[in-house]
């Protein structure tokens, strides 16, 4: 009897995890989505701000920060993976890859010996994939402010991923070309070229001089071929959509038909709908 208890007891634990994980509405559920919220923010800052002169003072404090916030995410990470109904499922999710890829650096940095280290450390550019962890905040349409329309999380996603794309191909820019690209001295520099690259401008002032940076700028390029205008046509079919009634064919199942139609447009058998003349 002792058995089934603690086991019961383990999985309302894991499913009270698992809830509070994904919850939006509850103070708690708020709460974690604003701290994981801003600590991605603080994340990927204390990336753009090393890329530029500062003092040893103030990279220390943004060193210490960052093992901070990557304490956090490491947290969230196990969490994830322990009130998970399918651990595999979610340890092979997109998201969580990403989750775990941009904290593994940081923590190699910290653990490993200063020499191995070292010859590392430049994989801590790979924070700058954390933007990527935003997307998990549009899953569905509610927020810890409230719930958002179909449409504006569409538009939301389509933003997101563009500015995805510039700032992961600024990131990966930025550390192949700094050290021999004289115009490249800092992410900014980077993302200047990114928008100017990918928007096909190309002033040319600033242009990839190493193999690795082609191979980053071509592959930023083919990433935003496929994925925005992917993005952009689920707003379209959105919008051609809006008028349509949700009624669905009792012989062949097609749903939203117009809002004055009698005949399903599929297969010609009779729909029943209310539909005021007078509109």
């Amino acid at each position: 009897m002792g058995g089934r208890a603690s086991l019961s007891d383990e999985t309302d634990f894991r499913e009270t995890v698992r809830f509070y994980l994904l919850d939006h509405r509850t103070r708690l559920g708020k709460a974690i989505d604003i701290a994981l919220l801003f600590g991605n923010l603080v994340f990927v800052g204390i990336f753009v701000a090393e890329t530029y002169p500062l003092s040893a003072a103030t990279r220390a404090a943004l060193w210490r920060a960052e093992v901070g916030i990557a304490v956090l995410f490491l947290a969230e990470y196990l969490l994830r993976l322990y009130g998970a109904r399918d651990t595999v499922a979610e340890f092979l999710s997109p998201y969580t890859m990403v989750d775990l890829l941009a904290i593994l650096p940081t923590f190699a940095v910290l653990l490993l010996p200063t020499p191995l280290a070292a010859n590392i450390g430049f994989l801590r550019v790979l924070r700058v994939v954390r933007i990527l962890r935003f997307f998990r905040f549009t899953q569905d349409e509610e927020f810890f402010f409230g719930t958002v329309s179909a449409e504006t999380l569409r538009v939301t996603k389509l933003l997101l991923t563009v500015l995805s794309i510039f700032f992961v191909t600024a990131g990966l820019f930025y550390s192949i070309e700094h050290r021999v690209n004289p115009g490249v001295s800092n992410f900014g520099d980077a993302f200047y070229f990114a928008v100017v690259g990918l928007t096909t401008v190309g002033f040319g002032d600033i242009v990839p001089v190493t193999a690795a940076g082609r191979v980053v700028t071509v592959a930023a390029i083919l990433a935003a071929i496929v994925l925005v205008p992917w993005q952009a046509g689920k707003i379209v079919r959105e919008w051609s959509n809006k008028g349509k009634v949700n009624v669905t064919c009792p012989n062949c199942g097609l749903s939203h038909h117009d809002p004055d139609a009698s005949h399903c447009k599929a297969c010609g058998h009779v729909i029943y709908q209310e539909y005021d003349s007078r509109r």
